[in-house]
């Protein structure tokens, strides 16, 4: 735990607390939306449109992406090695097939 003073008294904060706040208002989200972007193209590219869901989490700090269906061994593959930044499976979903993509 650690004190952090504040106007009105001490606060108490655990480390882990502290690192998620510090490394969400450090992000540069201009730099997330282009990745995004990015990882759009490349879905649309390579299985059509059928992304359910692609957001940012601050404490993971990755892009994390669900599509709409579930794939084959072969299309997971197919599709990891389409990105242009570091991406990995990460388990299905309840709509699909999810990834993490990793922009730093």
């Amino acid at each position: 735990m650690i004190d952090v003073p504040s106007s009105s008294d001490t606060t108490r904060h655990n480390t882990s607390e502290l690192d998620s706040a510090l490394a969400a208002s450090f992000v540069d989200f201009d730099a997330i939306w282009r990745y995004q972007d990015e990882v759009r193209t490349c879905v649309n590219a390579t299985l059509g449109d059928c992304i359910w869901n692609l957001d940012y989490n601050p404490i993971r700090q990755c892009i994390e992406l669900e599509l709409k269906r579930h794939l084959d061994d072969e299309e997971l593959a197919m599709l990891t090695s389409q990105f242009t930044i570091p991406a990995d499976y990460d388990g299905e979903g309840a709509s699909g097939s999810m990834f993490v993509i990793y922009p730093w």
